[in-house]
């Protein structure tokens, strides 16, 4: 992707090139900040490269439209076209060439830091052009077979014109398949898949979705239970008219999908499982440490760092195992926890119940630890039938105030015996509040931000936040029980797991069986979980190391403003401050806290 960017360059200021209407519209938008040089401020020529950028993204990915809340895109899907795929390549670097024209010394110093992050994702954007990914349409975790009903899920129901924007979006689905099948066909031939071992449930998903009945399928769940303010004779057609598409179109694209998976797909996909074996394997990998990190960081010293962090957090288990009065092992602790009858409900409402509780136990103890709050409520739902075997334990979607959509903190009740109580505190904290769903809340509510930053992220810092949510459940009022201490421990462990597995499969040779080994040897989550969590790292490299970096530097922080500060640290303040921006790069909030502590200091 660097490479790209004088070429790119080029073409911004008047190389010829074919695109369609609605790219050019945007080429004449960009071309209309370069020349607004001198005209206006370049305060407000930032502020419109923001626009003209978000405008552009959410132009082409209107799933992500769905998702934010943001009208007018319901009806469309990702054009997957070879042409579109390539008009987006070229389009990445854009917006980079753009804010290579603003004069950063002339801005705020809150505009050079916008300027500065929205530089950097411009860049990593354009570096990771690069990399086949589209050939990467579907894993056990992603993919038209989860995401769509997913989408359709999201969408409002409330009026006729907005069950015509689902119909409009069914009808257009079988399209989509069928560009995903020719992707999928072309990786195939390139040599880029998923590896052939996670792809095993994927069939099955597929075949989830696409129950003879029509309206017993998830595709169609937004045209059962119509509002009682639709007028019946148009309920009536909207349904027929669903249903009709999903029999005459839809059920036979995915039909296709399925059989292709079956028949060529899976068979053909590659046997390998690291990252680097892929076509410019190592550099991807590289770029993907890189940019779900927010680090520098090696993939060999983030093995060696995780492997200190599984020994310090071994010893901490080791004394609450003590404290339990168990007398074995630490493997038969563990098989114990796996195993003894009293862990476990037998009832899927009662472990949705008692997730709820949690939360809601949760609920009144954030005034102790924050200041500011987010507006937009949550709610806590089980993982959705058709995708919970493959799935997580548990996931956040942010919610949409816009069309009236909570957050939601979605909970696995797939195999009960696999869903132990001692791991639900950790969970709920983790997903809910404190972590997800306050932090991504706070940011979305952020109206002074540009758009890029009140719904971007880095992974590092989101997830180092959700884990390090955990960690304030003892200040919290929980894990007075040692089990439920011993599940925070868990939590945490499995996170300092993943900085050497991931990097193991992935960079240090390590097969997928030794990964599988070394997790159950170092955690007391179920074979099933961890089966799950290894396959997951698998096909997302590089993401599940942002969880344990990202604490592990929050928890830094706190440590260095509680010393520097003495009586005069205050954690409301700290945690307002960690947040009050947004979600950053680690570097980024080093400086943001380092400043802050000097401010407090000197006040």
């Amino acid at each position: 992707m660097r490479s790209k960017l004088r070429f790119l360059a080029a073409l911004l200021f008047g190389t010829a090139f074919f695109v369609t209407a609605r790219a050019d519209n945007f080429v004449t938008r960009y071309q209309a900040v370069v020349n607004s040089k001198g005209k206006t401020t370049e305060a407000a020529r930032l502020h419109e490269l923001f626009k003209v950028d978000w405008a552009y993204t959410i132009d082409v990915n209107p799933e992500l439209a769905t998702y934010l809340g943001v009208p007018g895109y319901d009806m469309k899907w990702t054009d997957l076209s070879p042409a579109a795929i390539a008009e987006r390549r070229v389009l990445t670097g854009r917006a980079l060439t753009v804010l290579a024209t603003i004069d950063r010394a002339q801005l705020l110093p809150t505009d050079q830091v916008n300027y500065d992050l929205f530089k950097r994702q411009a860049e990593e954007a354009l570096e990771g052009a690069r990399f086949p990914t589209e050939y990467y349409q579907l894993t056990q975790l992603n993919g038209i077979q989860q995401d769509a009903a997913q989408i359709f899920s999201m969408m409002p129901k409330q009026s006729v014109a907005q069950l015509e924007n689902q119909l409009a979006r069914l009808q257009a689905l079988p399209a989509v398949v069928d560009q995903v099948i020719a992707l999928l066909e072309e990786g195939l031939k390139r040599g880029v898949t998923p590896p052939q071992i996670t792809l095993r449930d994927v069939p099955q998903q597929v075949r989830n979705q696409i129950p003879e009945e029509a309206f017993k399928s998830p595709l169609l769940l937004g045209f059962n239970d119509l509002p009682a303010t639709l007028p019946g004779e148009q309920g009536t057609k909207l349904r027929a008219d669903a249903a009709k598409a999903y029999t005459e179109k839809v059920r036979p694209a995915f039909q296709r999908l399925e059989a292709f998976i079956t028949t060529e797909y899976l068979p053909g996909a590659r046997q390998t499982i690291a990252a680097t074996t892929l076509p410019d394997g190592a550099a991807f990998y590289a770029w993907r440490i890189k940019t779900q990190t927010s680090t520098d960081l090696t993939a060999q010293q983030i093995h060696d760092l995780g492997l200190a962090e599984v020994m310090r957090i071994r010893a901490e288990m080791d004394k609450i195992k003590t404290q339990t009065g168990f007398k074995g092992t630490m493997p038969e602790f563990f098989t114990y926890l796996q195993t003894d009858p009293k862990f476990f409900f037998t009832d899927k409402e009662d472990l949705m119940r008692a997730y709820r509780d949690i939360a809601k136990r949760a609920d009144p103890q954030l005034m102790k630890l924050f200041k500011t709050l987010p507006r937009t409520p949550y709610g806590v739902i089980p993982v959705p039938a058709y995708a919970e075997k493959s799935q997580t334990t548990a996931y956040y979607n942010p919610g949409a105030t816009d069309t009236g959509r909570p957050g939601y903190f979605y909970a696995n009740t797939y195999a009960l015996n696999t869903r132990p109580k001692w791991e639900m505190q950790p969970l709920t904290l983790h997903e809910a509040v404190p972590g997800h769903h306050l932090q991504i809340s706070l940011a979305q509510e952020m109206g002074d931000l540009p758009d890029f930053r009140r719904y971007g992220g880095y992974t590092a810092f989101v997830e180092g936040w959700g884990l390090y949510s955990e960690s304030l459940g003892d200040e919290m009022g929980f894990y007075t029980d040692p089990y439920d201490k011993f599940g925070q421990l868990t939590y945490e462990i499995w996170r300092a797991v993943r900085l050497v597995t991931d990097t193991g499969m992935h960079s240090l040779g390590w097969s997928r069986q030794q990964a599988i080994d070394y997790f159950k040897a170092n955690s007391s989550k179920s074979e099933h979980d961890i089966v799950v969590e290894i396959d997951r790292y698998i096909v997302w490299p590089g993401q599940a190391l942002a969880y344990k970096l990202g604490e592990l530097k929050l928890k830094e922080l706190r440590a260095y403003a509680t010393q520097e500060l003495g009586k005069k640290f205050d954690v409301r303040l700290f945690h307002d401050e960690v947040l009050r921006n947004g979600a950053v790069p680690l570097s980024m909030l080093e400086s943001q806290i380092k400043a802050w502590v000097a401010a407090q200091k000197k006040g």
